[in-house]
């Protein structure tokens, strides 16, 4: 089920030209992937304290396709691709409206404290299969 997640696009979102500069757009899929681990029920903060387990952005491919402008209004609509063991695929899509325009396949990696890859645990794998 995607999870949507709004936003607006601020001035200190844009460029010189008054469009939103490349970069913000990884901000903004960034505040969309933590806001939907939070509202599935994932607690990272408690998940690094007692699992020593944490989320590392391992690839990420994105295709700029239409400028968002200042005060736009946004939503970033994330859904998983694929699970396995220690790594989940996103897509995350910035639209405005109906408009797509930004699209992006995420590749997180569950990393352990040694920063080596850890598996998920069943429980949240679960949270985020749903």
């Amino acid at each position: 089920m995607p999870h949507s997640f709004s936003l607006r696009v601020y001035y200190e979102d844009t460029d010189l030209a008054g469009i939103v500069y490349y970069a913000n757009y990884m901000k903004f899929i960034e505040r969309a992937r933590s806001e939907w681990v939070r509202e599935i029920g994932v607690d990272q903060v408690a998940l690094k304290a007692e699992a020593g387990i944490v989320f590392a952005v391992r690839r990420l491919e994105a295709d700029y396709l239409a400028p968002a402008k200042f005060d736009d209004m946004l939503d970033v609509v994330t859904e998983v691709k694929d699970i396995s063991a220690a790594r989940i695929t996103l897509t995350q899509d910035v639209m405005r409206g109906n408009d797509v325009l930004f699209k992006s396949v995420v590749t997180l990696v569950c990393l352990g404290e040694t920063g080596r890859p850890s598996r998920l645990p069943a429980d949240i794998r679960q949270l985020m299969q749903r």
